[in-house]
């Protein structure tokens, strides 16, 4: 699978799951639990300037890396 396949999987699999989810992958497209766990940010609000506020805690139960996973390998 190609860095384009991996990745259009991954956001098309969060879409699924939560199609309102807002976050941004840091680093590359996480492959592995470890790598969800830290490349995912998640933006849970705005500055005043429209700049993101990230976290690193995941604000979507639905959104566990075992579910993501699952979906990415159905497409």
């Amino acid at each position: 699978m190609t860095h384009a396949d991996l990745t259009n999987k991954f956001h098309t699999a969060v879409k699924n799951i939560k199609a309102d989810a807002k976050y941004v992958v840091s680093t590359k497209t996480p492959e592995t639990e470890e790598e969800y766990s830290s490349n995912v940010k998640w933006i849970i609000g705005a500055t005043e300037n429209n700049t993101a506020i990230l976290s690193d805690t995941n604000p979507h139960s639905e959104l566990t890396w075992t579910k993501v996973k699952e979906e990415m390998d159905k497409l």
